[in-house]
């Protein structure tokens, strides 16, 4: 039976005698990898490593090999099915996931962000998870609450933490508008009453019953006598018209109020409460929701929330929700219990953001994916990418304090925002899984939080119109990558998974890579050595090394990537001055070109202090 209603709960005989799993000390030691639960696992490989290292040959899903590239679209009906297949549940539950956390912390991952899990509308096929109908259950496709309460359990013998993705702004499309106004023609030349916002409600029909039909009245509950469990919204104190802002669609992304007060397309706003962010009177809505989320981190031990779509919630609101969260935490004593809010917008409005509500980080800057990737791929100065971490003029404190833990970083994600139509993967680009762990050693190596997206470890190119396209199945299923069906990517032989395991492996043992400060160094042509400047494009795109230093304490490390994918490079390199005296040598713990591992260079008095490096073909080096 359903959870229905907050008053089934009780939290404080669930609490009781139970030894929480305890927050880290500090965020930035962690590497997050973040995933799409319906696209991760079903369970069912064969061929992968189980957690505890074992060969598993009892599945009925075999691993990929690249002739099976392709396998899903052989004709054009083949190819509708593999498209259409995406646009809904594919089958990746939390059972699944939590036979691949071997695979994950062998690759070095520590902090889990799984996609939002809990009980979906019925009548759509909302498999990201983000049309949420019972905040009380977790959704069928992807398992029970014992499943969850398994898979945190599991997670936390292994030292990973599960960071789960949560929704405060919106329900699903749990009721249906009866619009008055503006008549719009749709693609077919069909009229219509578009409910799009005015900053004016909206009539409504109802609450949309199990199979999205307004049959059930727009009333608050009667708990006595409530709706089908899977009609209207859950918990029954949330089925109330006062809990929503009635407001209809956003059409201006960008118009404060509307993107605050309006709906993500059918995903219905939630009214939080009004007023400014000293004096915001909330809402009996926002205190059920966090009745709601305070129940799953009791209930399974969770580590933390991403919150989505911070941007669209009043500040009043998200710090209120951080308020309740952080004193609950502690009382189980997670101190340091992890609130990550989605902020998109640029870097001006997450630091105010941040400051204002007391979140832990913020996700979705969107400068810092597009410089990260194409950096990498040789089209962007280095400076534009390491001055977002040394703003200290935008956030009026000293360099490096910021972003050090204060924001995670990423470069390909579900969405996407900043590619508009043309959405695509790091790889879907020719030649470019020749440097993507140039891009994962980048992400992981400089200041911030690193975060994976699923499938970038496996050298995932998806790319086309819709999201669907860059959220691939780990497991096969309809809706494999590469476009492929029946075969699945858990390939820890890949070179790509292998190095990356390694490079985590060198930055879990060195705090400097971790918390240390960071430094675009400048450079000298080899046969120059006297005039060094920082590296920088030539022509619209830049072929060179891009070396710079992690400081911490007084221990320098040295890290540098080629962005010329066939030749490698070699360039004379500034270090600190007062931390190495000529004649020192620094010695090489990592290349992408095994050959040049333990070699050491010398460390000569040139800008300062200077060493010659070389960096392979579309490699990646470190030195300490």
């Amino acid at each position: 039976m359903a959870r229905q209603s907050l008053a089934d709960l009780n939290l404080k005989s669930i609490i009781t005698g139970v030894n929480y799993f305890p927050s880290p000390i500090a965020w930035e030691d962690q590497v997050f990898y973040f995933l799409m639960l319906d696209r991760f696992s079903d369970g069912h490989e064969n061929g992968y490593r189980d957690n505890q290292g074992n060969l598993i040959t009892t599945g009925s899903t075999p691993l990929y090999t690249p002739a099976d590239q392709g396998n899903a679209i052989k004709t054009d009906e083949d190819a509708r099915n593999w498209r259409e297949a995406g646009a809904r549940y594919v089958g990746g539950n939390l059972k699944g996931l939590t036979h691949k956390l071997g695979y994950l912390k062998r690759l070095g991952i520590t902090a889990l962000w799984v996609s939002p899990i809990l009980k979906q509308v019925r009548f759509q096929e909302t498999y990201h998870g983000y049309g949420i109908q019972n905040f009380l259950e977790v959704e069928p496709h992807f398992g029970t609450r014992e499943d969850l309460k398994e898979l945190v359990r599991v997670a936390h013998e292994n030292g990973i933490y599960v960071i789960l993705d949560i929704i405060l702004n919106h329900a699903g499309n749990v009721f249906s508008y009866n619009p008055d106004r503006y008549w719009t023609q749709n693609d077919k030349g069909e009229w219509f009453l578009d409910p799009r916002w005015d900053n004016q409600p909206y009539p409504v029909k109802g609450w949309n019953d199990q199979t999205g039909h307004p049959t059930i009245p727009f009333v608050k509950a009667n708990p006595q006598n409530p709706p089908d469990e899977n009609g209207a919204v859950l918990p029954l104190e949330l089925q109330d018209p006062s809990a929503f802002t009635q407001k209809g669609r956003i059409n201006s992304w960008d118009y404060d109020p509307e993107f605050r007060e309006g709906d993500f397309e059918d995903l219905k706003d939630i009214h939080h409460g009004y007023g400014s962010t000293d004096e915001y009177q909330v809402s009996d809505a926002l205190r059920h929701l966090c009745a709601a989320y305070q129940y799953w981190i009791a209930y399974a031990d969770l580590d933390g929330f991403r919150i989505d779509t911070v941007k669209h919630m009043d500040i009043g609101a998200t710090r209120y929700f951080v308020s309740v969260m952080r004193e609950f935490t502690q009382t189980l004593g997670k101190e340091n219990f992890f609130l990550l809010g989605e902020i998109t917008g640029g870097r001006q409005r997450a630091y105010e953001t941040l400051e204002l509500t007391g979140l832990s980080a913020a996700l979705g800057i969107d400068d810092i994916p597009d410089k990260l990737e194409y950096l990498v791929k040789g089209y962007r100065n280095p400076n534009d990418y390491f001055s977002l971490f040394r703003n200290s003029e935008l956030v009026n404190k000293g360099s490096h304090i910021w972003f050090r833990n204060k924001v995670v970083t990423s470069f390909d994600d579900h969405d996407q925002v900043r590619k508009g139509k043309h959405k695509a993967r790091f790889c879907a680009d020719p030649g470019a899984s020749k440097v993507v762990l140039n891009v994962l050693a980048l992400n992981a190596m400089t200041l911030g939080i690193p975060c994976i997206y699923y499938g970038s470890e496996q050298c995932f190119d998806g790319q086309g119109g819709s999201d669907r396209y860059i959220r691939e199945s780990m497991f096969g299923g309809a809706f494999g990558a590469f476009r492929s069906r029946g075969v699945h990517f858990f390939n820890e032989d890949n070179p790509v998974y292998r190095e990356l395991a390694k490079i985590l492996e060198i930055r879990r043992k060195n705090i400097v890579l971790r918390r240390g400060r960071q430094y675009l160094r400048p450079i000298s042509a080899p046969n120059d050595g006297v005039r060094f400047s920082l590296p920088e494009m030539i022509g619209g795109q830049i072929r060179s090394v891009v070396p710079w230093s992690r400081i911490f304490n007084d221990q320098e490390m040295l890290l540098a990537i080629n962005t010329d994918y066939d030749q490698p490079r070699t360039a004379w390199v500034t270090i600190d001055n007062d931390l190495h005296k000529a004649g020192d040598h620094l010695k090489c713990i990592y290349s992408t070109d095994a050959a040049q591992i333990g070699q050491s260079v010398t460390v000569e008095a040139r800008n300062g202090k200077a060493v010659l490096l070389t960096v392979p073909a579309a490699g990646f080096v470190i030195f300490e």
